[in-house]
């Protein structure tokens, strides 16, 4: 089956991203299909395609309005009728659904969108009932699952709706579920049977490190920020009291930091938010309401200040990093009172609630204190297998940088675990310690516990080291944490089979950090292919900060970071060498070059550089011919459909290649059309966007005004916006 014709003429792609292909082709097949693809995977081509491939209409379940309304106008983008795509939600009125259901009945409409809540109305089931079904496709499908972060009851009920309507193939599409998650859609959804595809979850340019948090953690968070002066970073922090108190430690530390909380104004939020971006601050000190609109690409190390309730949540924080591809840190500080904290929490919250929030908790524990390597950890913890010799980033984690210490524990394990067994299984963590140590309180004298043979059989040993050696037989499950009974800690069956045969177990001893011993700081040149001159791109970062505050615009308007790391590797000391760095074009080397051709040349002469003598040609890859004809037409101020008409092209190439004009430094003037499109106040609100934001991606712009414009609006307001500022 060629699938590649259908893409050229629906996507105008040539080829497919990842396992596009092959879940296109289960689909189109027949069969019910699972998808987990990180964000960015091209999830929504899997089922776009497919559905204007195949003969009725397809059925799209989505959580949010706004992603519907985004993708229902990029595929009205590409075909000849606007009925091709629809979404039926509680935004219609009477007049649009009776459109709806005539598109529907008349074949026209190839992709429905409906949030759960509107599939459940019994006249839309029975009007769709009477139609050609090509399948159903559920996207998000995580918030199916009650073990997922983004619970939705109403999804649970999908499975009735479907066979009601009708029995065709499902495809269910999300970004991030483990083993457990994935196993609850497919059960709730009644299809164990569908093929299931997933892409992988490493990152690798991302470095992993668990640290024990001392009581000197804020000197600890300072040493390690300073050693990274200049670069961005993010800090979590649980609770709102913590951020203010970390952000103003770091400001009387001379580091440029800012607090980000929901207990902000907006205001002050939206401000600190965009200092980060626009690299007026370097550090963010955050609880996790930061970072969910943010897509800074250079964000070079997040720090845990305390560890997060979830493995997933701890996925998509530190997911943060890195984004360009370039060096990324994660640093977990990690006490076991905060899991308690924690712990504590959860203990008001109802029975079933607190069962799944313990056993999220317990996959943090033994990710914080394994010490197997951490990528394969995390990989594991979704389901993914990792080879820890020769795997991607393998060695990218402070476990495999400097293996723990391990000695032998059997005896201490049999001595635990007997304790526990001996008291009857009724005490907690503590007071099983306090038993070992041989340590009277009340409760242990209530019960008599100080009187019997087994009482202090440990105190050759410290608290800590006990408290250590429950959390690692925890981990491999010899003993479990009651929910019922608060924290109360009972035998398991591995655990009483264990003690009738014990057999070797190796403790895992704590690192001890040092100053000196600070070995982790790693760099990625991976992003420019060679080494780039990092002096070099730190005299031409802050090069960047002056230019673009003299021009009053974001420092990505001027050159992006790809750029500044071209022009470290290859020099050009002219504005002709210039305009062929990557990103740059000759606009952009007229406009803001002179500057740097001039750092350039003299880091070039000072430091006696060798320059490399092939400076590779870029072309903008514009017909000569088309671009003069675009740029003629929009003077004499022609409708944008009429230029595209005449030249054959569909709406969106022209703006691809109207943006191939502005982007390589033509002006451009296509205000008049704005004006049709747009008022002043709309044009306005996009316009500042722009001003403020840290990318000029047009999905950031999007998800920013939560589809209130389309992507062409976005996309002829950047035009206008890269014509006037960057221009």
């Amino acid at each position: 089956m060629d699938l590649h014709s259908p893409l050229k003429k629906f996507f105008g792609f040539n080829k497919f991203k990842g396992l596009q292909e092959q879940v296109v082709k289960s689909i189109v097949n027949g069969n019910n299909t699972f998808v987990i693809m990180p964000t960015g995977g091209g999830k929504s081509l899997c089922y776009q395609l497919p559905a204007l491939m195949q003969e009725g209409t397809a059925i799209v379940v989505s959580p949010l309005i706004a992603l519907m309304k985004n993708q229902v106008d990029a595929i009205r983008g590409i075909s000849e009728h606007n009925g091709v795509a629809h979404v039926l939600n509680s935004s219609l009125n009477k007049t649009d659904v009776a459109q709806v259901k005539s598109d529907i009945t008349s074949g026209i409409t190839k992709l429905l969108y409906v949030a759960p809540e509107s599939l459940v109305k019994e006249e839309y089931v029975t009007f769709l009932r009477t139609q050609k079904i090509s399948f159903v496709a559920i996207d998000e499908a995580h918030c199916i699952s009650e073990w997922g972060h983004d619970f939705r009851p109403e999804y649970r009920n999908l499975r009735h709706i479907i066979k009601a309507i009708d029995n065709v193939p499902v495809i269910c599409l999300t970004a991030t579920a483990t083993e457990k998650v994935q196993e609850d859609i497919l059960k709730t959804l009644g299809i164990t049977d569908a093929n299931r595809f997933k892409a992988s979850f490493n990152r690798p340019n991302l470095f992993y490190e668990v640290r024990p948090k001392t009581k000197d953690v804020q000197k600890d968070i300072i040493r390690f920020v300073k050693q990274r002066a200049g670069k961005s970073g993010i800090i979590y922090c649980l609770s709102r009291k913590k951020v203010e108190e970390i952000a103003q430690i770091l400001q009387v530390n001379e580091i440029n930091a800012v607090p980000y909380h929901a207990g902000l104004d907006a205001k002050t939020r939206v401000k600190h938010q965009d200092m980060f971006l626009m690299e007026d601050c370097d550090v963010v000190v955050a609880t996790i309401a930061f970072g969910m609109g943010i897509d800074k690409p250079d964000v070079r190390f997040v720090i845990h200040h305390d560890i997060p309730k979830s493995l997933e949540s701890y996925y998509q924080e530190t997911g943060r990093a890195g984004r360009d591809d370039g060096e990324g840190y994660c640093l977990a500080l990690y006490a076991y009172k905060d899991i308690e904290k924690l712990e504590k929490f959860m203990s008001s919250k109802p029975v079933a609630e607190q069962e799944i929030g313990h056993a999220l908790l317990q996959e943090v524990v033994g990710y914080a204190e394994t010490s197997m390597n951490r990528r394969k950890y995390l990989l594991h913890y979704f389901g993914e297998e990792f080879d820890e010799i020769n795997g991607d980033g393998a060695d990218m984690d402070d476990n495999s940088r400097n293996p723990k210490k391990k000695h032998e524990a059997k005896d201490d394990v049999v001595k635990l675990l007997s304790v526990v067994k001996d008291t009857l299984q009724q005490y907690k963590s503590k007071e099983i310690v306090n038993t070992i140590i041989g340590k009277e309180n009340a409760l242990l004298t209530s019960h008599k516990t100080h009187l019997q043979p087994f009482f202090g059989i440990g105190k050759d040993k410290t608290a800590a080291y006990w408290m250590a050696l429950i959390r690692q037989i925890l981990v491999v499950n010899f003993i479990r944490k009651e929910i019922e009974q608060y924290g109360v800690v009972k035998l398991t069956d591995v655990g009483a089979e264990y003690l009738k045969n014990p057999t070797s177990f190796l403790m895992t001893e704590d690192h001890s950090y040092s100053e000196e011993n600070d070995n982790s700081i790693i760099t990625n040149s991976k992003a420019s292919g060679g080494v780039a001159d990092d002096k070099l791109v730190k005299f031409l970062k802050d090069l960047r900060k002056k230019v673009a505050t003299k021009h009053k615009v974001p420092p990505f308007a001027v050159f992006q970071d790809p750029s500044l790391e071209d022009m470290a590797l290859k020099y050009p000391i002219t504005l002709d060498e210039l305009s062929k760095v990557h990103g740059v074009g000759e606009g952009k080397a007229r406009k803001f070059g002179k500057d740097f051709v001039q750092l350039i040349a003299n880091y070039v002469d000072e430091n006696d550089v060798l320059r490399p003598d092939d400076l590779i040609v870029k072309s903008t890859g514009v017909n000569s011919g088309l671009k003069l004809y675009i740029i003629q037409n929009t003077d004499r101020k022609l409708p944008l459909e009429d230029i595209s008409k005449s030249k054959g092209l569909k709406m969106d190439e022209l703006i691809k290649e109207m943006e191939a004009i502005i982007f390589s430094g033509t002006k451009l003037d296509i205000n008049y059309a704005l004006d049709d499109l747009l008022d002043e106040e709309q044009q306005e609100e996009i316009y500042d966007y722009f001003m403020e934001a840290e990318t000029d991606k047009i999905q950031d712009a999007i998800d920013e005004f939560d589809g209130d414009y389309d992507f062409d609006e976005l996309r002829l307001m950047r035009i206008k916006f890269i014509n006037e500022v960057g221009n």
